[in-house]
């Protein structure tokens, strides 16, 4: 059975998975990504990725790795991670890694879609999209079975979706964003002062804060329009929703699903399945696990 490892680099954290074709994982190790400003997290990368086969015992035939960042055309490298994880832009991972193929790069949000498809919330699905809802707003989408990637491997940062034109632009230029909309970095400019995170602004909207409730309302009713909007570009079977503000569960999914009520369009009574993502913190080296075996099958 083909035996494979995943990895994932975190702004904090590497994790590196020991996984065979048919899901099941062999070891896990988690270690500090070190990222001091100089290229020496590599060599965690190195030692993370070593670590885990020597764990479960294996010579893996593939590496797969996914962090932040934009992925190359080519998608053996990430083209463009600004100001985090220096010598990362560029830099293609079989030599260090020893691997015997070529390594497949995934941004995080990538791979952690195609975990979800494959072991979780979304499995065998061939059409679904993921936002992860943290400090921002990432996002991938699985168009017919493939990623979607585009012409220059932009595709999937549907944080970057414009619900505002008249709003101020986000960090790539966008006007009135999701991102801005719902991500962390905002809540105290949506709040007006009030709160400095999307936890505190939940606990206070559920115990009847007027101004918490009025914001929390806000923000939901622009993901639902989001939503709706990428459901009619997209036709998913899934909406996967991750991240740290994933996890306000009923006080996000109750409203959201009220407003998808009003908002998707559902020819024939068929509506998009909203589910929050299952597989955590492995999602990400699973879905570079995933990569890494199709980049080895006759038909990749």
């Amino acid at each position: 059975m083909k035996q494979v490892i995943g990895i994932d680099v975190g702004g904090t954290r590497i994790k590196a998975l020991a996984v065979d074709e048919s899901g099941t994982v062999l070891a896990d190790h988690v270690m500090p990504t070190g990222d001091d400003g100089t290229e020496n997290w590599k060599q965690n990368v190195i030692r993370a990725a070593s670590e885990v086969a020597r764990m479960a015992g294996v010579t893996p035939i593939a590496h797969g790795f996914a962090s932040p960042g934009m992925p190359s055309r080519d998608g053996f490298s990430i083209a463009s991670m600004p100001g985090r994880l220096p010598g990362l832009e560029g830099h293609e991972w079989q030599e260090c890694l020893g691997s015997p193929t070529s390594v497949p790069v995934l941004n995080d949000a990538q791979a952690a879609l195609l975990g979800e498809t494959w072991l979780g919330a979304a499995k065998g699905a061939c059409n679904a999209f993921l936002l992860t809802l943290g400090t921002g707003v990432g996002g991938a989408a699985v168009v017919d079975g493939h990623l979607l990637r585009g012409h220059l491997g932009r595709a999937g940062h549907l944080g970057h979706l414009s619900l505002d034109p008249a709003g101020p632009p986000d960090i790539v230029g966008t006007p009135g964003s999701l991102e801005d909309a719902i991500g962390n970095h905002t809540v105290e400019k949506r709040t007006r002062g009030r709160f400095t995170d999307t936890r505190e602004l939940v606990e206070a909207a559920m115990s009847g804060d007027p101004v918490a409730q009025e914001a929390w309302e806000t923000s939901i009713r622009a993901l639902a329009a989001a939503i709706s909007g990428l459901i009619n570009v997209l036709d998913p079977e899934f909406v996967i929703l991750g991240g740290g503000i994933a996890r306000a569960g009923d006080a996000l999914l109750g409203p959201l699903a009220r407003h998808l009520n009003h908002f998707e369009w559902r020819p024939n009574g068929h509506r998009a399945r909203l589910v929050s993502a299952a597989l955590g913190d492995r999602a990400g080296a699973l879905g570079a696990a995933r990569t890494a075996l199709d980049f080895t099958s006759p038909t990749s």
